[in-house]
């Protein structure tokens, strides 16, 4: 795969295509299949490419101990809210067929080794490696030898920690890319530091740099966009007064359209190639925006100009513009000229 392109199914994903968003429904489900086939058809409603499951089986990422660890987002343990929102590999097969019914793209983050080998199992396209399994280079690794693209987030994570799974990835050359991430729930937006997105993409060359933005709707999204970023991961549910710890996070369908038509819009504000040219739409506004030189007062022919002569007027006729007043001083008029007349070459020697 070339430099700075992944490929998912039919998607391909670079820095001149449309930006790529995924509606993160993670674990807003709670177990409850109806509530996440509906965010999937609501996504899907509103114009959105992929949406993103978590694989979890709680035995296999987490010992005992987690049974006693309690979220700042929740109020039971890490451990009982996982396990109560773990779907078994029927039902992650019947949203991944749902999905790919509708012509979307179904992505999934393993959060073990069994997890991933589900996920295989089942054919997923991609692999997105959450920020608490990123430096869990055994994971990584096991991942990579599936020969997919993955996505990996990198909150809570030094440069020196990146740089580790990076090479682990590389070595089985695989397209990748990886997400600015920071893992505060909700991020505020003096803690979002997009200049983390400028970081990774001057430190790596060779993969997308993407946003998994944990901040309150989805002004961050867009001001990383404008930094390079072309995926952008956003929680998501279909309505914020469901239950579940990611909803204060997560944005509504009617967010998921507007961030979408949004990121859209700057893709076509980003087109261009600078000041170096006038473009081209623009000449019809010069016809009548520029100012060019005209007389000051009535001028006989043989008159000598001086710079009280001569004023800068709109509509753009005539030969010179305001910039070339210093030209014209000394120059003798070839005929009478009333106020208001434009300059012309003919009118000078």
């Amino acid at each position: 795969m070339s430099r700075n392109v992944i490929k998912i199914g039919n998607r391909i994903i670079d820095d001149n295509s449309k930006p790529f968003v995924i509606a993160e429904i993670g674990i807003n489900h709670e177990g409850c299949m109806k509530r996440a086939i509906k965010m999937i058809y609501d996504a899907y409603y509103v114009g959105c490419e992929c949406v993103k499951f978590q694989c979890h089986i709680a035995s296999e990422e987490m010992t005992s101990e987690a049974k006693y660890i309690i979220p700042s987002n929740c109020d039971k343990s890490i451990y009982d809210v996982i396990d109560d929102c773990s779907l078994n590999e029927e039902q992650e097969i019947e949203l991944k067929n749902i999905v790919e019914g509708l012509g979307m793209i179904y992505l999934c983050t393993p959060f073990s080794i069994a997890a991933a080998d589900r996920l295989e199992r089942m054919g997923v396209l991609a692999y997105k490696i959450g920020s608490g399994e990123m430096n869990n280079l055994q994971l990584v690794e096991h991942v990579a030898k599936f020969g997919k693209p993955l996505l990996v987030s990198t909150g809570m994570n030094s440069l020196e920690n990146i740089k580790k799974t990076v090479t682990v990835i590389e070595k089985y050359n695989v397209p990748y890319c990886l997400f600015h991430c920071v893992s505060i729930y909700p991020t505020p937006y003096n803690k979002v530091n997009l200049p983390g997105v400028t970081e990774l993409k001057k430190t790596f060359d060779k993969p997308l740099i993407g946003l998994s933005d944990h901040s309150i709707g989805i002004t961050s999204c867009l001001g990383a966009y404008m930094l390079g970023c072309q995926i952008f991961e956003k929680h998501y549910t279909s309505f914020k007064d469901w239950s579940g710890p990611d909803m204060e996070i997560s944005i509504t369908p009617k967010e998921l359209k507007s961030l979408i038509e949004n990121l859209d819009i700057l893709k076509e504000c980003n087109k261009g190639h600078g000041r170096a040219t006038i473009q081209e739409s623009e000449k019809g506004t010069i016809d009548f925006a520029y100012n060019t030189l005209t007389t000051a007062k009535n001028l006989s022919k043989g008159h000598i100009l001086v710079e009280s002569d001569l004023i800068a007027k709109r509509p753009n006729i005539g030969d010179y513009l305001a910039e070339d007043i210093s030209k014209l001083v000394g120059k003798s008029l070839t005929r009478d000229l009333e106020k208001d007349s434009k300059l012309f070459k003919k009118d000078l020697i």
